[in-house]
């Protein structure tokens, strides 16, 4: 019997430099060859192969893969039996939760999804959107699309699109409007059930979804440490947020302590000329590579 592997499945397309970051960070360093779709990685227990996301659950479900990132709506798409072990926010490709919206032009006729019954719809997402409107009661005629979508319903070839979006730009830049959300994505890290059954790939996933998680929450954070005079640390407190509460140490020999805790790199800018204000000195801020919580 050979080394047991966990087979990890990586989404090829506009995910996939973002998805080999998140990895680094999270502790794992990933090589890709641009002669083959077996990336390398530097953990014998896991084998990698790059998949695009639209085909990720079904070989998740097939057990070709045990692990692997892809859409939620790719997962509803192919009604895939996969377990969704975690959500995975990362990349402006991925930051925002997208949408499958109902597009037409804007003098167009349809107001509502009511007002598509025996029209033409052109998509990417075909099984899911037959099945939205089916379970509405709304005939429409579904059909595949290569790309260019929003340019099927410009040219008049069909009466309204389902898109993908984050911010709607695109569909308004081509002269449509959003009519109606149909659902709600995004990234998905989901296991096949059996893989999850066994004991030794079950805690490889598990390792991998606490560290992948870890590093999504550092993402936006920073380390800030401080030197505070003792008769200053209250005043310094009402400054510092923390998760729990600030590490303190004091200093050797001395009446000042040092004082540690973690920010959002956002609120970074306001917070250190208050803490300076408050009599905090000697300030560092330093960058975190992974924040893992007890959930």
């Amino acid at each position: 019997m050979g080394e047991k592997k966990l087979k990890l499945g990586l989404p090829k397309g506009s995910l996939e430099n973002s998805t080999l970051e998140l990895f680094r960070r999270a502790g794992w360093e990933i090589t890709l060859s641009s002669r083959n779709y077996f990336p390398t990685i530097d953990d014998p227990d896991i084998s990698c192969s790059l998949v695009r996301a639209q085909e990720m659950a079904r070989y998740l479900e097939a057990g070709v893969l045990d692990l692997g990132l892809t859409g939620y709506d790719w997962i509803l798409e192919n009604q895939s039996k996969v377990e969704i072990v975690s959500d995975l926010v990362y990349s402006k490709a991925s930051a925002r939760k997208a949408r499958w919206v109902l597009a037409v032009p804007m003098n167009s006729p349809i107001r509502s999804i009511e007002d598509c019954a025996g029209k033409r719809i052109s998509t990417e997402l075909v099984a899911f959107t037959r099945r939205y409107f089916a379970e509405r009661n709304i005939p429409v005629e579904v059909e595949f699309s290569w790309g260019a979508t929003e340019a099927k319903v410009v040219e008049e070839l069909v009466d309204a699109i389902v898109e993908v979006t984050e911010t709607g730009s695109t569909i308004k830049a081509h002269g449509l409007e959003i009519i109606h959300t149909l659902l709600e994505t995004n990234t998905k890290l989901a296991a096949n059930p059996e893989s999850l059954r066994d004991p030794w790939k079950k805690r490889k996933i598990d390792q991998i979804a606490l560290l992948l998680k870890g590093a999504l929450n550092a993402e936006k954070m920073v380390g800030l440490k401080m030197n505070v005079p003792e008769d200053c640390i209250g005043a310094v407190m009402q400054v510092l947020p923390s998760l729990t509460s600030p590490t303190m140490a004091r200093l050797y020999n001395s009446s000042w302590v040092s004082m540690e805790s973690v920010v959002s790199q956002q609120t970074v800018r306001e917070i250190i000329p208050r803490l300076i204000a408050a009599g905090a000195d000697g300030i560092i801020e330093y960058p975190l590579n992974k924040m893992v919580m007890r959930e």
